[in-house]
């Protein structure tokens, strides 16, 4: 699965790190930083539980986004870029299951992941 030490276990330093990386990763537009945000909040209300639950209309209405392709997609490229672990659910009984990802400042920026 995903080793511990790589999740995200503190808020500011998750938003902080996430910021930084955006402003420098070309690949990041406004609706990853909002989805980004959408999640970090669903973090903090959960008291920062790990891996976050969520459901895409929650997401969605969090961050703005009033298509779910758009949603899936995005979420995708968070994951494919190395921001969160993604895990997809496809029954509305259960959450999606996300963990934010720590990662470095001085590290490669346009990582991937599979």
């Amino acid at each position: 699965m995903i080793a511990k030490k790589n999740i995200v276990s503190d808020f500011d330093a998750a938003l902080s790190a996430f910021m930084n990386a955006a402003i420098r990763d070309p690949r990041i537009g406004p609706i990853h930083i909002c989805l980004y945000l959408a999640i970090l909040h669903s973090y903090k209300q959960s008291g920062e539980q790990i891996p976050i639950s969520v459901y895409s209309k929650q997401l969605m209405k969090q961050a703005k986004i009033s298509s779910a392709c758009t949603e899936h997609r995005y979420m995708l490229e968070l994951h494919k870029y190395g921001y969160i672990y993604y895990i997809p659910s496809y029954n509305p009984m259960f959450g999606s299951l996300i963990y934010p990802l720590k990662f470095e400042q001085n590290e490669n920026i346009h990582r991937t992941r599979t």
